[in-house]
C-alpha cells in the first residue's frame, strides 16, 4: 500500500485465529511445515522490567508474504503460524493500513480481498497445516472446528491532530472514544451508538507511557504504540484468545462426558461400570494435565504492564468464569466417579459376603456329613 503523506493514522490490523485441532500433540520435534523451517518464537520486551522476564515459547513458522487487493488498494499480507502443545494452532495475519479517520478502519473487520475473504484464506491455511501435522496429532478433530478469532487494530504512535502535532494518547482516547467504540464493535453508524455502549466497550483500557494505549473489547482491541513494541501486547492477546478456544473445547468435552455418564447411570446402562470408571478416571487425569499446560503457556513474569493487559483481556473474555464452570463440571464428574466407585465397592462386598456365607454353609454340610 502506498503511503499517504496527509494520512493521520498508519499501522496494521492483526487478525488472530485460534483452532483446537486435536486432543494433544506428540512430543517430537517438527523441523519443517508447509515448506518453511520451524523456529522457536521469541518476544523481546522493551518496557521497564527485571531481568527474569520469561515467556512461553511455542514453535512457529513465518510464511512468505502475499500481495492482495484490499478495501483501500494493494496490501502486503504477512502470516505466522504457531504450534502449541495443547493440540492447538494459532494463525496471525497482519495487514498494513493508512487512513485519515479511526472510523475508516471499520471496513477491516470482515476483510474482503478481490479474490475472496481473509476468513476463507485462513480456513484453507488451517486445513493445510492440520493435513501436514496429521502424524503429530493425537486424536485429531474429525473436521476443522470453528475458530476463535480476535482482531487488533495497531496504530503507530504518536497519534497526531489535524495539524500533525503529537497528542497524549489518553487525551486522544477521550476525544475519540465514540469512534473507538464504533471501531471495536464494528458499528458503521457511529452516531447511533449510545453513550452507555461507547463507555462500556472502551471501559478496559491501559496506558504505560504518554504515547501508548491499549483498549480491549470482546471481539477486537485497539493498540497505540511504537511499531517495534506491538509484538509484546499482541502475544498476550494471542495467548488469551488461545486459552478461550481451549476452554470452550474442554467445556464441550466435559458436556459430552457428563451426558454419557448420566445416561450410563440410568436403569439400563449401555456400558459396564468398569468402562465408565475407566473413562471418568482418564478425564480427571487429562483435565489435570490440561490445566497444567494451559497455565504454563500464560506464564510471563517481569513485565507488570503486560500482566495488566492479560488481566484486562482475561476479564473481558471471562476466562475466570470459564475455569469455574469447568471446575464445577469436573467436581460433578468426580462425584459421579466416587458414586460409581462406592457402588462398585458395595457390589464387591455383597458378593464377598455371599461367598463367605456359602463357604460357611459348605463347612456345615461337610461337618454334618462327617458326623453321620
Amino acid at each position: 500500500m502506498k503511503a499517504n503523506p496527509s494520512a493521520r493514522y498508519t499501522g496494521e490490523v492483526v487478525y488472530i485465529y485460534a483452532f483446537d485441532v486435536a486432543y494433544d500433540t506428540a512430543r517430537k520435534p517438527i523441523h519443517e511445515l508447509l515448506g518453511q523451517p520451524v523456529a522457536q518464537f521469541a518476544v523481546d520486551a522493551s518496557k521497564r522490567s527485571p531481568r527474569q522476564l520469561f515467556f512461553y515459547k511455542p514453535q512457529m513458522i513465518r510464511l512468505p508474504p502475499m500481495e492482495r487487493i484490499g478495501p483501500h488498494g494493494a496490501v502486503r499480507v504477512e502470516r505466522v503460524i504457531k504450534l502449541l502443545p495443547v493440540g492447538a494452532i494459532s494463525i496471525t495475519v497482519r495487514v498494513p493500513f493508512t487512513v485519515n479517520h479511526v472510523e475508516d478502519l471499520v471496513a477491516f473487520h470482515d476483510l474482503q480481498f478481490s479474490n475472496g475473504s481473509l476468513h476463507e484464506e485462513v480456513q484453507r491455511l488451517a486445513q493445510e497445516v492440520v493435513a501436514e501435522l496429521r502424524g503429530h496429532l493425537i486424536r485429531p478433530q474429525p473436521q476443522l472446528p470453528e475458530e476463535e478469532a480476535y482482531t487488533v487494530f495497531c496504530i503507530a504512535a504518536p497519534v497526531t491532530n489535524a495539524e500533525g502535532e503529537p497528542l497524549n494518547a489518553e487525551q486522544w482516547f477521550q476525544a475519540h472514544r465514540r469512534q473507538i467504540a464504533a471501531l471495536l464493535t464494528q458499528e458503521e453508524e457511529m452516531e447511533r451508538l449510545s453513550k452507555q455502549e461507547a463507555e462500556e466497550s472502551t471501559a478496559r483500557y491501559l496506558s504505560y507511557y504518554d504515547n501508548d494505549l491499549v483498549v480491549i473489547d470482546w471481539d477486537a482491541a485497539l493498540l497505540v504504540d511504537e511499531p517495534k513494541d506491538f509484538d509484546e501486547a499482541l502475544y498476550i492477546m494471542e495467548l488469551a484468545n488461545l486459552q478461550l478456544a481451549e476452554l470452550e473445547a474442554y467445556d464441550r468435552l466435559l458436556d459430552e462426558a457428563l451426558e454419557r455418564s448420566y445416561r450410563d447411570l440410568g436403569e439400563r446402562p449401555l456400558r459396564s461400570r468398569g468402562d465408565i470408571l475407566r473413562e471418568l478416571r482418564e478425564i480427571r487425569i487429562d483435565m489435570a494435565r490440561f490445566n497444567d499446560e494451559l497455565s504454563n503457556i500464560s506464564k510471563f513474569f517481569g513485565d507488570w504492564h503486560l500482566a495488566r493487559i492479560y488481566e484486562k483481556i482475561s476479564a473481558r473474555f471471562h476466562l475466570g468464569d470459564w475455569h469455574r464452570t469447568i471446575n464445577g463440571k469436573l467436581k460433578t464428574l468426580d462425584d459421579l466417579y466416587q458414586l460409581l466407585k462406592q457402588d462398585q465397592n458395595n457390589r464387591v462386598m455383597f458378593w464377598l459376603e455371599i461367598t463367605i456365607v456359602l463357604l460357611f454353609v459348605i463347612d456345615l454340610v461337610i461337618l454334618v456329613v462327617g458326623l453321620k
